[in-house]
């Protein structure tokens, strides 16, 4: 078991991260514990998750966006659920690449992004490891007693919808790699989304509103849809040629010469961190007036049926994956 550098330890809460705590429940990061206020009425949701170099970012990115995503890829959880974020734990496994300077920017990565997202730190850990870089978050956050929004709460009849574009994720990880051969400006934009993705919390009270069933897609369309189809007992049909894809990736699909091919890599890919979810079709109006209020883009790709899992078509035709999207061995 690796040490701990119990002086690097104590010096960077005290310097880097004391200034981020929440000033009442945080205490400080003096304590070994936090302390949280009850809120009537309301529902505590707790989401955590984990990434490690090599795995969910690449040894050459700089330790701010890690510190972004990170954050980010929570806070997406906590939306997806029509939660409202208020506060993370956090734990940090530095390995011998992370000196000061990167710890600095580290934390300066999350100063911005608490002053985005109205977030503050609660606690945590930091320790010193011979292994990868890796980095632990959880996330907490209200929503209103008993109206959490789950997976399994889809309906033959509902449909079928996702926010913003799908795909950047999985080729922001080439543009990053050096992978694509697009203009300078729009690898640019794919980098900085697979780098830093931007979590859809201003939607979150119209999924706790209108949505039946809902999930952040970080594992790949096709797969986190499947999560749905499966808790709700259901199928879901979607069509391909309705992919809501950016401009960077309208330009990348252009130049592929099997369009269901290059489909499967956007839908499976996986790192978008948009909101995929269903809804009765009486509400859809109410959603795409409650997203162009928040400039954000809606499309519907599909609808729920009887059955069960996720059935693609293309052009009329049905279209089978070689996988759903991203898993850990």
């Amino acid at each position: 078991m690796p040490s701990v550098d119990v002086a690097g330890e104590f010096e960077t809460i005290r310097k880097l991260f004391a200034p981020l705590a929440h000033p009442e429940w945080g205490r400080g990061l003096k304590d070994d514990v936090a302390a949280l206020p009850t809120r009537p009425g309301h529902d505590l949701v707790l989401t955590k998750d984990a990434i490690v170099e090599g795995v969910h970012f690449l040894p050459t990115d700089p330790l701010d966006t890690v510190a972004q995503k990170l954050l980010r890829t929570n806070l997406s959880d906590l939306a997806a659920k029509g939660a409202e974020p208020f506060g993370y734990l956090l734990a940090c496994f530095w390995s011998e690449r992370c000196g000061w300077p990167e710890r600095e920017a580290f934390v300066a990565g999350l100063k911005a992004d608490q002053k985005a997202f109205g977030v503050s730190l609660l606690g945590g850990d930091t320790v010193v490891t011979s292994g990868p870089a890796s980095f632990s978050l959880t996330a907490l956050g209200w929503a209103p007693k008993g109206v959490v929004i789950g997976r399994n709460g889809a309906r033959v009849g509902d449909l079928v919808f996702v926010t913003g574009a799908i795909g950047d994720g999985w080729l922001g990880l080439q543009a990053a790699q050096g992978r694509l051969g697009l203009d300078p400006e729009r690898l640019m934009a794919l980098a900085d989304h697979y780098r830093a993705p931007m979590p859809r919390v201003e939607f979150a009270p119209t999924i706790r509103e209108l949505a039946s069933a809902s999930i952040d897609v970080s594992d790949g369309l096709i797969a986190d849809l499947g999560h749905i189809a499966e808790a709700s007992g259901v199928g879901i049909e979607i069509d391909l040629a309705l992919t809501p894809l950016s401009a960077a990736a309208n330009a990348w699909f252009e130049d592929r010469v099997d369009p269901v091919a290059a489909l499967e890599k956007l839908v499976t890919g996986g790192d978008d961190y948009e909101i995929a979810f269903t809804a009765a079709a009486k509400d859809e109006e109410a959603l795409r007036r409650e997203a162009e209020r928040r400039l954000l883009r809606l499309t519907r790709i599909g609808r729920v049926v009887a059955g069960k899992g996720v059935k693609a078509r293309f052009a009329n035709e049905n279209v089978k994956f070689d996988k759903a999207g991203f898993t850990h061995r």
